[in-house]
């Protein structure tokens, strides 16, 4: 029975085998196209880039008192989110240790292994080996795709901590300011009871300390 459907699929297979690259190819022009000018946007914007290093920083905090967690985190220019089980005092807490630490040289806090950035880098990674091996070659072959994957998912998360100190994060936060953190979004329902919920959703409210009067008037 297995042989047949293997027999059945075999012409699938090919076509797949024999797209894949043609696929790949384009997906590589898009990605050298689009992932430098998205590292430049938050390369060029001081104020993301220590939100960013900050929620990182709050993540790696709650991670060394508890361990890996499934938090997921997104900077903005106003803060940033932290999605996930955690409660909102801890979280709190967490943010205001990992501003201190960072204050006081911490680096190492403003990287996350988790970060998108990593997942940009690999894809980066990848594109640029596969399109300098479909120059060195000639060929558009399945192979150079499985030889650029390796190659992507072994140097882009060497790279990614590099990336994200240099270009995406920036861990001098000493002029900005914790004022608060605000529920978001849904909640998790305890036992299906609409008055009994868990917040999953939280935004922590960063503010430049020159504008901090601003927030009280």
């Amino acid at each position: 029975m297995s042989l047949i459907i293997l027999f059945l699929l075999f012409p699938f297979l090919i076509i797949l085998l024999f797209l894949l690259p043609f696929g790949f190819t384009i997906y590589s022009l898009y990605t050298i196209l689009t992932v430098p000018i998205e590292i430049w946007r938050i390369a060029t914007d001081r104020k993301l880039r220590k939100n960013h290093a900050l929620e990182h920083a709050t993540i790696n905090v709650i991670e060394e008192k508890f361990g890996p967690s499934n938090l997921a985190g997104l900077a903005r220019k106003e803060g940033f989110y932290i999605k996930g089980l955690v409660d909102p005092l801890l979280l709190e807490e967490a943010a205001r240790v990992a501003l201190f630490r960072l204050r006081n040289g911490e680096k190492r806090l403003a990287v996350h292994k988790r970060c998108g950035t990593t997942v940009a880098i690999i894809n980066f990674v990848g594109a640029v080996s596969f399109l300098a091996l479909l120059f060195l070659t000639g060929y558009f072959t399945a192979l150079n795709v499985i030889i650029a994957l390796l190659i992507s998912y072994l140097i882009g998360p060497l790279l990614s901590p590099w990336v994200q100190l240099k270009f995406t994060t920036l861990p001098e936060v000493d002029d900005i300011e914790i004022v608060g953190v605000e529920y978001k979004g849904p909640s998790l329902r305890a036992w299906g009871l609409p008055f009994f919920h868990i917040p999953m959703d939280f935004f922590v409210r960063t503010v430049e300390r020159k504008d901090l009067g601003k927030v009280f008037t």
